[in-house]
C-alpha cells in the first residue's frame, strides 16, 4: 500500500498493512531542526508521513503593524512566533455591526494555492486533506469568545446569524477544496477545556452540532472523508459529535482525561480513532525510550482491526523535542506493521 490507500483504509475503518502516520500541525521551529530548509512538503517526504495537511496561516493576511495581522473577516491577531496567531481585536459586537459585515470570497487564491501545490506534487501517492472551521472558530473569531458565550444565552438571533454566515463560507471552500483534490476535509474548532465543553451541551446541540453535520454531509457527497479535531474533555458532547457522521476523530485528549481506548471500544464500528502519543508530557520531557513505549503500548491496545491512526494528542508545537518526534515515528514504523507484534503472539 501507499501513503494514501493507508490512510483511506483506516478511515474506512479497515486493517491496512501499517498503522498510518499523520500529524495535523507541526511547528515550523521544531521542523526546521528536523529538516532545515525544507518546505513543508520536502518535510513530510522526509518523515514519511502518510498524510499531507493544508493548514491556515497569515498569507492571506494584511500586516497592519508590528506582528500584527488582520485577515479578511477583518479579525485581528498577534503573531507571538508560535505556529498558532493569537486573535486580539473583533470585529462584530452587535447584530448590526454583522449586517454590515462582508464574509470574504471562499474563492479567494490564498486559500487554495497551497492544496493546488500538494495536490499537484502528492495526488495518488499521499492522502491530502484541506483544514475548514465548522461552527464555532468563525463565530468566535468575530465576536470574540466571552461575547460569543454570553450570546448564547442572551442573544440567540445573534448567534443563529453568525454561524449561518460561518457554515455559509465554509461550505463553499470545503466545495472548492474536493474539487482542487482535496480528499479529507479536517475541521479544527476547539469545542472544550480540560474541565469538559465551553459551552453546555445544549447549546453545543442547538448552535454548532446543526452546521457540523452540515458540513459532514456535504462532504460525504462529494465523496470525501471528515475527519474532526477537538482538544479538552468532549466526554458530554461525544455523542452529537459521533452523530454528524464524522469518519475521524482528534486526537481524543488524554490531558484532559480522554480514553481513546474507551472511545474505540464504544465508537470503533463507525469512527476512526486518531492520536494520541502524550504532547504534553512524553514528546516534551520524555526519553526517546518513554516514548517508543508509549507508541508500542498505544498500537497494542488500539490497532487490531484496522480504524487507528497514529498522531499526537494535539501538535507537534514548539516545546516538543525534535528527537522525541522522530522517535515517535520510528517506533509506529517498528511496531505499526500487521500483523501486529501483539497478533503474531496470541
Amino acid at each position: 500500500m501507499n501513503s494514501r490507500e493507508r490512510v483511506m483504509t483506516a478511515l474506512n475503518l479497515g486493517q491496512p498493512d501499517r498503522v498510518p502516520i499523520v500529524e495535523f500541525t507541526i511547528d515550523r521551529d521544531v521542523a526546521g531542526r528536523i529538516c532545515p530548509g525544507c518546505d513543508y512538503a520536502e518535510l513530510i517526504d522526509q518523515l514519511g508521513l502518510d498524510m499531507a495537511v493544508v493548514t491556515p496561516d497569515k498569507r492571506g493576511m494584511k500586516r497592519v503593524g508590528e506582528d500584527l495581522y488582520e485577515d479578511d473577516w477583518k479579525t485581528r491577531y498577534k503573531d507571538t512566533g508560535e505556529t498558532a496567531l493569537i486573535e486580539t481585536v473583533f470585529p462584530v459586537s452587535s447584530i448590526e455591526d454583522l449586517r454590515c459585515l462582508a464574509p470574504p470570497d471562499a474563492r479567494n487564491d490564498h486559500r487554495l494555492r497551497e492544496l493546488r501545490s500538494l495536490v499537484g506534487r502528492f495526488k495518488g501517492q499521499k492522502a491530502i486533506a484541506f483544514t475548514i472551521s465548522d461552527a464555532f472558530s468563525i463565530p468566535r473569531k468575530l465576536l470574540g469568545m466571552e461575547t460569543l458565550l454570553l450570546s448564547y444565552l442572551d442573544s440567540p438571533e445573534l448567534v443563529m446569524e453568525v454561524s449561518a454566515i460561518a457554515v455559509t463560507h465554509s461550505l463553499r471552500l470545503l466545495e472548492l477544496a474536493i474539487e482542487a483534490g482535496a480528499e479529507i476535509i479536517f475541521s479544527a474548532d476547539d469545542y472544550a477545556w480540560n474541565q469538559g465543553p465551553i459551552m453546555s451541551p445544549a447549546h453545543f446541540e442547538r448552535y454548532i452540532y446543526p452546521g457540523l453535520k452540515r458540513l459532514v454531509t456535504r462532504a460525504h457527497e462529494l465523496g470525501a472523508k471528515y475527519i474532526k479535531h477537538t482538544d479538552g474533555d468532549i466526554s458530554t458532547i461525544l455523542d452529537l459529535i459521533v452523530d454528524t457522521g464524522v469518519d475521524g476523530l482528534h486526537p481524543i485528549d488524554p490531558s484532559a482525561g480522554m480514553d481513546i481506548c474507551e472511545v474505540k471500544a464504544r465508537y470503533g464500528r463507525g469512527l476512526c480513532v486518531i492520536g494520541n502519543v502524550d504532547c504534553h508530557h512524553t514528546l516534551c520531557e520524555g526519553s526517546e525510550k518513554d516514548v517508543e513505549d508509549e507508541v508500542k503500548g498505544l498500537i497494542d491496545r488500539l490497532a487490531p482491526g484496522g480504524g487507528y491512526m497514529i498522531a499526537s494528542s494535539n501538535s507537534i508545537h514548539s516545546g516538543v523535542r525534535p528527537g522525541n518526534y522522530l522517535a515517535m515515528i520510528r517506533a509506529a514504523r517498528m511496531y505499526g506493521a500487521y500483523p501486529l507484534q501483539s497478533q503474531e503472539k496470541s
